[in-house]
Protein backbone atom coordinates (compact mmCIF):
# COMPACT_ATOMS: atom_id res chain seq x y z
CA UNK A 1 0.00 0.00 0.00
CA UNK A 2 1.14 3.53 -0.73
CA UNK A 3 2.06 5.58 2.35
CA UNK A 4 -0.23 8.42 3.39
CA UNK A 5 1.79 11.66 3.59
CA UNK A 6 0.37 14.53 5.64
CA UNK A 7 1.53 17.93 4.34
CA UNK A 8 1.01 21.10 6.35
CA UNK A 9 0.01 24.27 4.50
CA UNK A 10 2.55 26.51 6.30
CA UNK A 11 1.91 30.18 7.00
CA UNK A 12 -1.05 31.26 4.81
CA UNK A 13 0.66 34.59 4.08
CA UNK A 14 3.86 32.92 2.89
CA UNK A 15 4.79 30.68 -0.02
CA UNK A 16 3.71 27.48 1.76
CA UNK A 17 0.26 27.02 0.19
CA UNK A 18 1.49 27.68 -3.35
CA UNK A 19 4.51 25.38 -3.20
CA UNK A 20 2.33 22.66 -1.70
CA UNK A 21 -0.25 22.80 -4.51
CA UNK A 22 2.47 23.13 -7.17
CA UNK A 23 4.19 20.00 -5.86
CA UNK A 24 0.89 18.11 -6.02
CA UNK A 25 0.65 18.83 -9.74
CA UNK A 26 3.30 16.16 -10.20
CA UNK A 27 1.56 12.89 -11.04
CA UNK A 28 4.46 10.82 -9.68
CA UNK A 29 3.60 11.98 -6.15
CA UNK A 30 0.29 10.12 -6.44
CA UNK A 31 1.93 7.11 -8.07
CA UNK A 32 4.16 6.67 -5.01
CA UNK A 33 2.04 7.99 -2.14
CA UNK A 34 -1.34 9.23 -0.94
CA UNK A 35 -0.85 12.91 -0.05
CA UNK A 36 -3.24 14.93 2.07
CA UNK A 37 -2.82 18.59 2.97
CA UNK A 38 -3.57 19.59 6.56
CA UNK A 39 -4.81 23.14 7.04
CA UNK A 40 -7.49 25.51 5.84
CA UNK A 41 -9.20 24.42 2.60
CA UNK A 42 -10.05 28.02 1.77
CA UNK A 43 -6.37 29.01 1.86
CA UNK A 44 -5.47 26.10 -0.43
CA UNK A 45 -8.31 27.03 -2.81
CA UNK A 46 -6.96 30.60 -2.98
CA UNK A 47 -3.53 29.25 -3.90
CA UNK A 48 -5.06 27.10 -6.64
CA UNK A 49 -7.01 30.09 -7.98
CA UNK A 50 -3.98 32.38 -7.87
CA UNK A 51 -1.89 29.87 -9.83
CA UNK A 52 -4.81 29.16 -12.20
CA UNK A 53 -4.40 25.42 -11.77
CA UNK A 54 -6.84 22.88 -13.15
CA UNK A 55 -7.54 20.80 -10.06
CA UNK A 56 -10.22 20.25 -7.43
CA UNK A 57 -9.85 20.97 -3.72
CA UNK A 58 -11.58 18.24 -1.72
CA UNK A 59 -12.19 19.34 1.87
CA UNK A 60 -12.53 16.41 4.29
CA UNK A 61 -12.88 15.95 8.03
CA UNK A 62 -11.44 12.42 8.08
CA UNK A 63 -8.40 10.95 6.34
CA UNK A 64 -10.55 8.04 5.21
CA UNK A 65 -12.68 10.43 3.14
CA UNK A 66 -9.74 11.52 0.97
CA UNK A 67 -9.85 10.55 -2.72
CA UNK A 68 -6.05 10.31 -3.19
CA UNK A 69 -6.42 10.90 -6.93
CA UNK A 70 -4.23 13.03 -9.18
CA UNK A 71 -6.09 16.22 -10.07
CA UNK A 72 -7.74 16.35 -6.66
CA UNK A 73 -6.05 18.02 -3.69
CA UNK A 74 -7.40 16.47 -0.51
CA UNK A 75 -7.37 18.85 2.46
CA UNK A 76 -7.95 17.76 6.04
CA UNK A 77 -9.90 20.94 6.61
CA UNK A 78 -9.31 22.69 9.91
CA UNK A 79 -11.17 25.81 8.74
CA UNK A 80 -8.86 27.74 11.04
CA UNK A 81 -7.76 30.84 9.13
CA UNK A 82 -9.88 33.76 10.17
CA UNK A 83 -9.58 37.14 8.48
CA UNK A 84 -8.45 38.45 5.11
CA UNK A 85 -5.38 36.89 3.55
CA UNK A 86 -2.63 39.44 2.89
CA UNK A 87 0.46 37.85 1.38
CA UNK A 88 3.75 38.89 2.93
CA UNK A 89 2.21 40.16 6.18
CA UNK A 90 3.07 38.79 9.60
CA UNK A 91 -0.11 38.25 11.63
CA UNK A 92 -1.33 36.37 14.66
CA UNK A 93 -4.20 34.97 12.57
CA UNK A 94 -1.82 33.40 10.07
CA UNK A 95 0.44 32.18 12.87
CA UNK A 96 -2.46 30.50 14.64
CA UNK A 97 -3.58 28.74 11.47
CA UNK A 98 -0.06 27.55 10.64
CA UNK A 99 0.50 26.31 14.19
CA UNK A 100 -2.84 24.50 14.21
CA UNK A 101 -1.97 22.60 11.04
CA UNK A 102 1.36 21.45 12.54
CA UNK A 103 -0.26 20.22 15.74
CA UNK A 104 -2.96 18.36 13.79
CA UNK A 105 -0.51 16.63 11.43
CA UNK A 106 1.50 15.46 14.46
CA UNK A 107 -1.69 14.14 16.05
CA UNK A 108 -2.64 12.26 12.87
CA UNK A 109 0.80 10.68 12.68
CA UNK A 110 0.87 9.73 16.36
CA UNK A 111 -2.54 8.05 15.91
CA UNK A 112 -1.20 6.19 12.84
CA UNK A 113 -3.74 7.76 10.50
CA UNK A 114 -0.89 8.96 8.29
CA UNK A 115 2.54 7.45 7.73
CA UNK A 116 4.75 10.55 7.51
CA UNK A 117 4.59 14.31 7.83
CA UNK A 118 5.99 17.04 5.58
CA UNK A 119 5.94 20.66 6.69
CA UNK A 120 5.74 23.88 4.70
CA UNK A 121 7.45 26.94 6.22
CA UNK A 122 6.01 28.83 9.18
CA UNK A 123 6.88 32.27 10.49
CA UNK A 124 8.26 32.19 14.04
CA UNK A 125 7.14 35.76 14.78
CA UNK A 126 3.59 34.96 13.66
CA UNK A 127 3.19 31.84 15.80
CA UNK A 128 4.58 33.71 18.80
CA UNK A 129 2.10 36.55 18.17
CA UNK A 130 -0.60 33.87 18.27
CA UNK A 131 0.58 32.87 21.75
CA UNK A 132 2.55 29.74 20.84
CA UNK A 133 6.06 30.27 22.15
CA UNK A 134 8.22 27.91 20.15
CA UNK A 135 11.46 28.61 18.30
CA UNK A 136 10.41 26.54 15.28
CA UNK A 137 9.04 23.29 13.88
CA UNK A 138 11.67 21.12 15.56
CA UNK A 139 10.72 22.29 19.03
CA UNK A 140 6.99 21.96 18.30
CA UNK A 141 7.44 18.36 17.18
CA UNK A 142 9.60 17.52 20.19
CA UNK A 143 7.01 18.98 22.58
CA UNK A 144 3.95 17.30 21.08
CA UNK A 145 5.66 13.90 20.72
CA UNK A 146 7.29 14.14 24.18
CA UNK A 147 10.73 13.62 22.64
CA UNK A 148 13.80 14.52 24.72
CA UNK A 149 16.67 13.55 22.41
CA UNK A 150 16.25 14.93 18.92
CA UNK A 151 18.25 16.80 16.31
CA UNK A 152 17.96 18.67 13.03
CA UNK A 153 19.43 17.02 9.92
CA UNK A 154 19.97 18.90 6.65
CA UNK A 155 20.25 16.80 3.49
CA UNK A 156 21.28 17.79 -0.04
CA UNK A 157 22.97 15.14 -2.15
CA UNK A 158 26.19 14.03 -0.45
CA UNK A 159 25.88 16.73 2.20
CA UNK A 160 24.17 15.56 5.38
CA UNK A 161 24.60 17.82 8.41
CA UNK A 162 23.29 17.24 11.92
CA UNK A 163 23.46 19.88 14.66
CA UNK A 164 24.47 19.69 18.30
CA UNK A 165 22.36 22.82 18.93
CA UNK A 166 20.09 24.96 16.76
CA UNK A 167 17.82 27.79 17.88
CA UNK A 168 19.82 29.31 20.71
CA UNK A 169 22.19 32.25 21.00
CA UNK A 170 25.81 31.75 19.95
CA UNK A 171 26.88 32.12 23.58
CA UNK A 172 24.46 29.38 24.62
CA UNK A 173 25.56 27.21 21.70
CA UNK A 174 29.14 27.15 22.98
CA UNK A 175 27.92 26.08 26.41
CA UNK A 176 25.88 23.24 24.85
CA UNK A 177 28.91 21.52 23.31
CA UNK A 178 28.91 18.56 25.67
CA UNK A 179 30.23 15.03 25.28
CA UNK A 180 26.89 13.30 25.92
CA UNK A 181 25.01 15.50 23.43
CA UNK A 182 27.66 15.00 20.74
CA UNK A 183 27.46 11.25 21.25
CA UNK A 184 23.67 11.39 20.94
CA UNK A 185 23.75 13.22 17.60
CA UNK A 186 26.42 10.86 16.23
CA UNK A 187 24.07 7.98 17.01
CA UNK A 188 21.08 9.75 15.42
CA UNK A 189 23.11 10.59 12.31
CA UNK A 190 24.35 7.02 11.96
CA UNK A 191 20.79 5.66 12.21
CA UNK A 192 19.52 8.19 9.65
CA UNK A 193 22.22 7.35 7.12
CA UNK A 194 21.38 3.67 7.48
CA UNK A 195 17.74 4.57 6.88
CA UNK A 196 18.87 6.19 3.62
CA UNK A 197 20.59 2.95 2.61
CA UNK A 198 24.16 3.72 3.75
CA UNK A 199 25.05 0.63 5.77
CA UNK A 200 28.36 1.81 7.27
CA UNK A 201 28.26 5.62 7.38
CA UNK A 202 31.48 7.61 7.53
CA UNK A 203 30.86 10.39 10.03
CA UNK A 204 32.95 13.54 10.46
CA UNK A 205 32.72 15.76 13.54
CA UNK A 206 33.49 19.47 13.26
CA UNK A 207 35.49 21.36 15.83
CA UNK A 208 33.93 24.32 17.59
CA UNK A 209 36.91 26.67 17.49
CA UNK A 210 39.07 27.88 14.57
CA UNK A 211 41.42 25.08 13.43
CA UNK A 212 39.64 22.83 15.97
CA UNK A 213 41.51 24.84 18.63
CA UNK A 214 45.04 23.91 17.42
CA UNK A 215 45.65 21.69 20.45
CA UNK A 216 44.19 24.15 22.91
CA UNK A 217 45.55 27.43 21.54
CA UNK A 218 42.06 28.74 20.68
CA UNK A 219 39.80 27.02 23.17
CA UNK A 220 39.30 23.95 25.33
CA UNK A 221 36.01 22.45 24.09
CA UNK A 222 37.70 20.06 21.67
CA UNK A 223 39.93 18.51 24.33
CA UNK A 224 37.35 18.33 27.10
CA UNK A 225 34.12 17.50 25.24
CA UNK A 226 34.42 16.79 21.51
CA UNK A 227 37.41 14.41 21.45
CA UNK A 228 36.09 12.27 24.35
CA UNK A 229 32.76 11.95 22.52
CA UNK A 230 34.51 10.84 19.32
CA UNK A 231 36.60 8.28 21.20
CA UNK A 232 33.50 6.89 22.91
CA UNK A 233 31.65 6.69 19.58
CA UNK A 234 34.56 4.80 18.04
CA UNK A 235 34.47 2.30 20.92
CA UNK A 236 30.78 1.77 20.20
CA UNK A 237 31.60 0.82 16.61
CA UNK A 238 30.82 4.03 14.73
CA UNK A 239 33.12 5.05 11.85
CA UNK A 240 33.77 8.58 13.10
CA UNK A 241 36.60 11.07 12.57
CA UNK A 242 37.46 14.43 14.07
CA UNK A 243 37.43 17.01 15.31
CA UNK A 244 37.98 18.38 11.81
CA UNK A 245 38.36 22.14 11.24
CA UNK A 246 34.95 23.32 10.02
CA UNK A 247 36.43 25.46 7.24
CA UNK A 248 37.51 22.28 5.41
CA UNK A 249 35.12 19.59 6.66
CA UNK A 250 32.07 20.54 4.59
CA UNK A 251 33.97 20.89 1.32
CA UNK A 252 35.24 17.34 1.78
CA UNK A 253 31.73 16.11 2.55
CA UNK A 254 30.27 17.70 -0.59
CA UNK A 255 32.91 15.81 -2.57
CA UNK A 256 31.89 12.49 -1.02
CA UNK A 257 34.61 11.92 1.61
CA UNK A 258 32.01 11.64 4.39
CA UNK A 259 28.42 10.40 4.55
CA UNK A 260 27.45 12.70 7.38
CA UNK A 261 28.75 15.68 9.35
CA UNK A 262 28.21 16.85 12.92
CA UNK A 263 28.02 20.65 13.23
CA UNK A 264 28.39 22.21 16.65
CA UNK A 265 25.79 24.97 16.20
CA UNK A 266 23.13 26.31 13.84
CA UNK A 267 25.09 28.60 11.52
CA UNK A 268 28.14 26.34 11.37
CA UNK A 269 25.96 23.79 9.60
CA UNK A 270 23.45 26.01 7.83
CA UNK A 271 25.89 28.35 6.10
CA UNK A 272 27.76 25.69 4.07
CA UNK A 273 24.48 23.89 3.42
CA UNK A 274 22.82 26.98 1.98
CA UNK A 275 25.88 28.03 -0.01
CA UNK A 276 25.58 24.67 -1.79
CA UNK A 277 21.79 24.39 -2.04
CA UNK A 278 20.47 27.96 -2.25
CA UNK A 279 21.04 29.88 -5.49
CA UNK A 280 19.60 33.28 -6.39
CA UNK A 281 18.06 33.19 -9.87
CA UNK A 282 18.47 36.71 -11.24
CA UNK A 283 16.39 35.98 -14.34
CA UNK A 284 13.38 34.60 -12.43
CA UNK A 285 13.99 36.92 -9.45
CA UNK A 286 13.70 34.09 -6.97
CA UNK A 287 15.79 31.78 -4.84
CA UNK A 288 16.16 28.28 -6.30
CA UNK A 289 16.35 25.95 -3.33
CA UNK A 290 17.48 22.35 -2.92
CA UNK A 291 17.72 20.24 0.19
CA UNK A 292 15.50 19.18 3.05
CA UNK A 293 15.33 19.39 6.82
CA UNK A 294 14.60 16.18 8.75
CA UNK A 295 13.97 15.96 12.48
CA UNK A 296 15.67 12.89 13.92
CA UNK A 297 14.81 11.08 17.14
CA UNK A 298 11.03 11.47 16.83
CA UNK A 299 8.58 8.55 16.97
CA UNK A 300 7.15 9.84 13.66
CA UNK A 301 8.66 10.93 10.35
CA UNK A 302 9.04 14.66 9.80
CA UNK A 303 10.61 16.16 6.67
CA UNK A 304 10.52 19.83 5.71
CA UNK A 305 11.73 22.31 3.16
CA UNK A 306 14.77 24.13 4.48
CA UNK A 307 13.67 27.63 3.60
CA UNK A 308 11.40 30.21 5.13
CA UNK A 309 8.08 31.77 4.24
CA UNK A 310 9.68 34.03 1.59
CA UNK A 311 7.20 36.82 2.21
CA UNK A 312 8.90 38.95 -0.46
CA UNK A 313 7.63 36.65 -3.25
CA UNK A 314 4.51 35.17 -1.61
CA UNK A 315 1.37 35.48 -3.69
CA UNK A 316 3.25 36.18 -6.91
CA UNK A 317 3.20 32.61 -8.17
CA UNK A 318 6.95 32.45 -8.73
CA UNK A 319 8.08 30.47 -5.66
CA UNK A 320 9.87 27.24 -6.54
CA UNK A 321 8.28 24.01 -5.33
CA UNK A 322 11.47 21.99 -5.84
CA UNK A 323 12.36 21.72 -2.15
CA UNK A 324 8.80 20.67 -1.29
CA UNK A 325 8.87 17.99 -3.98
CA UNK A 326 12.18 16.65 -2.66
CA UNK A 327 10.79 16.71 0.90
CA UNK A 328 7.80 14.61 -0.13
CA UNK A 329 10.13 12.20 -1.93
CA UNK A 330 12.30 11.81 1.20
CA UNK A 331 9.22 11.20 3.35
CA UNK A 332 8.13 8.44 0.97
CA UNK A 333 11.59 6.83 1.04
CA UNK A 334 11.72 6.95 4.83
CA UNK A 335 8.31 5.28 5.17
CA UNK A 336 9.47 2.51 2.84
CA UNK A 337 12.56 1.89 4.97
CA UNK A 338 10.45 1.96 8.14
CA UNK A 339 7.99 -0.57 6.71
CA UNK A 340 10.90 -2.83 5.68
CA UNK A 341 12.52 -2.62 9.13
CA UNK A 342 9.20 -3.29 10.86
CA UNK A 343 8.61 -6.37 8.69
CA UNK A 344 12.11 -7.68 9.50
CA UNK A 345 11.54 -7.22 13.22
CA UNK A 346 8.09 -8.80 13.28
Amino acid sequence: MKPIIGITMGDPAGVGPEIVVKSLMDKSVYENSNPIVVGDAGVIQQAVNMLQLSCYVNAVSKVSDAKFAFGTIDVFNLDNFKGDLVHGKVSAEAGAAAFGSVVKVIELAMCHQIDATVTAPINKEAINLAGHYFAGHTEIYAHYTDTKKYAMLLVNGNLRIIHVSTHVSLRQACDLVKRERILDVIRLLNEACQQFGILNPRIAVAGLNPHSSDNGLFGWEEEREIIPAIKEASKLGYDVQGPIPPDTLFSKAVGGMYDGCVAMYHDQGHIPFKVVGFKWNEIKKRMDVEGVNITLGLPIIRVSVDHGTAFEVAGKGIASEEAMSVSIDYAIKMTQTQIYNDSCNS
